[in-house]
């Protein structure tokens, strides 16, 4: 039921009508004394989520004009869903934080929202956005380069491994292994030194079907990921991820691998001991720097040696803000958009976003950001901390269609479709072969009924 509700409140996003030229303004947006409140609905919980809320609460203390009331909504699905509602009912929030999967279905979403290129321009503020990372930049772009909202907490995918358990079980502590035939070796070591539970991955389709295509340069979907037209087609049952999800059935069966749940429920493995290696949102290192008793590593994704070309970069994952209309009947007011455009500076300055960076462990969406975190000796005493930039740097910085990113609309519903699938097959009631045919079957459907519901 919930995996219906977020596509059909999406659907109902993309295509709710927005009277053309009335100012009405929600009750929410409604200013306080000389200065404007803004409502800001995020879906990070802690301690991601009191570092987020800190620095509205840091921009709203720098000037008298705004403030920036920032409030936990739930996960992002659930942040999605209430957004949605609450634009029907004319009370959106101005800045929404909507996960990456949810790009295809807000730039599809009419005047239900206001492009952040636009947003620019009626204010007049520079955002900054021209010294963004060109691989973080460009998931939320048109093909024509305009920003549609503001990369914030971008992460990628990185390993994360336990030290400790790598000495235990006579492994180089010092390096994890670059390739999937070094990774399950290095499992059955740790398996035989006494771990239960060597490996599991957190969001099991970003890190094992989306991931996996982009690093070895494999089309997720035509029409370059989605990102050239809504007539895409899923392209995820294909030789090499048939081969990695069959691998991941037989690790299990092998007792190498430990399927957490879905989303990131298995994050809580790794810094509790449990499993040695996960494969994680590199916004994870707030939290194992905070739990985690032992010695610990990150390290780049593994890959298929056999794969001519690769590894080339990741792509991105966390969530971008998204500007909306208070509702159908009520427009942004020009106080209300410069309030917006400022506060979106704020979190573009260079001390802002390296801080964000150095205590989260999500990207520096920057290269002025970047240079500033590794100028400061940061990396130096954080060793790691720079392996998700590098990651994106791989293969020359340059991104292909299909490293790009995903621009598919209802696209966190053919995720939950092809988690369902994936789940069958660890569970032995279907091949992996059978599992990816469904799922691609499954979620085309889906496209198909976004095209029809978006075209035009």
């Amino acid at each position: 039921m919930r995996r219906r509700s977020v596509a059909a409140g999406a659907l109902a996003l993309a295509s709710a009508p927005l009277a053309s030229g009335l100012l009405g303004r929600p009750a929410l947006a409604q200013g306080t004394g000389n200065r404007t409140e803004l409502q800001f609905w995020h879906g990070l919980t802690q301690p991601l989520g009191g570092m987020l809320e800190q620095i509205a609460a840091d921009f709203s203390e720098s000037q008298d004009k705004f403030r920036i009331n920032a409030s936990f909504r739930g996960s992002y699905p659930d942040t999605m869903v209430a957004a949605i509602a609450a634009f029907r009912a004319g009370t959106a929030p101005h800045i929404v934080q909507m996960f990456e999967v949810g790009t295809g279905t807000m730039i599809n979403a009419g005047r239900a929202i206001v492009p952040l290129h636009e947003l620019a321009s009626q204010t007049k503020v520079d955002l900054g956005t021209a010294d963004y990372l060109a691989a973080i930049k460009g998931y939320y772009s048109l093909p024509d380069g305009r920003l549609m909202s503001l990369p914030f907490n971008s992460s990628t995918s990185i390993v994360f491994y336990n030290k400790d358990a790598f000495r235990k079980a006579g492994l180089d502590p010092a390096k994890f292994p670059a390739t999937w035939p070094e990774v399950a070796e290095a499992m059955r070591k740790l398996k035989a030194a006494g771990f239960s539970s060597p490996m599991t991955t957190s969001w099991p389709t970003w890190l094992n079907i989306e991931q996996v295509s982009a690093i070895h340069n494999i089309p997720l979907a035509t029409r370059a990921n989605g990102f050239e037209g809504l007539d895409a087609e899923l392209r995820i049952h294909n030789p090499l991820l048939v081969k990695h999800l069959g691998n991941l059935v037989e690790w299990q069966k092998e007792g190498l691998y430990r399927y957490g749940g879905r989303d990131s429920a298995a994050d809580a493995l790794f810094p509790s001991g449990e499993c040695p290696i996960v494969m994680a949102s590199s916004g994870l290192r707030a939290r194992t720097v905070k739990e985690a008793k032992f010695e610990w590593g990150a390290a780049m994704l593994p890959y298929y040696p056999e794969v001519k070309g690769a590894p080339i970069n990741s792509i991105i994952g966390g969530a971008s803000l998204w500007v909306m209309q208070g509702g159908p009947r009520a427009q942004r007011s020009a106080a209300e958009l410069q309030g917006i455009a400022e506060f979106f500076r704020y979190l573009g300055r260079q001390d802002i976003a390296a801080k964000w960076h150095q205590d989260t462990g999500y990207l520096p969406v920057s290269m002025g950001a970047y240079k500033a975190t590794k100028e400061s000796g940061f990396y130096e005493k954080n060793p790691g901390a720079d392996v998700p930039v590098e990651q994106l740097l791989r293969g020359g910085g340059n991104t292909t269609e299909n490293s790009r990113g995903i621009r598919l609309g209802g696209f966190p519903e053919i995720r939950n479709i092809i988690q369902e699938e994936m789940e069958r097959a660890l569970q032995g009631n279907q091949s992996a072969d059978q599992a990816l045919a469904n799922a691609q079957t499954r979620g085309n459907q889906v496209l198909r009924n976004f095209e029809r519901t978006n075209k035009g």
